[in-house]
């Protein structure tokens, strides 16, 4: 086929050759799992970055009494 792509009887080829490959009862879990990776995928891209909350005081105070009692 001219100009790029895939035509009906390359898709068909393709398929059949995977079909041989992977076998029939292999297929669905294979599909189960690229589906699951692309909404994962969609997921991640779409949600906001998650926010570190931790006090800085606390975390200061924990070095300062380690070094505190070390002396």
């Amino acid at each position: 086929m001219i100009g790029g792509g895939f035509g009906l009887w390359e898709l068909l080829i393709i398929m059949v050759i995977v079909l041989i490959i992977f076998g029939a009862n292999k297929l669905p879990e294979i599909g189960g799992g690229l589906g699951r990776a692309i909404k994962n995928f969609k997921r991640a891209t779409t949600e906001p970055d998650e926010i570190d909350v931790t006090p800085r005081e606390e975390v200061s105070k924990e070095t300062t009494d380690k070094t505190d009692s070390a002396s």
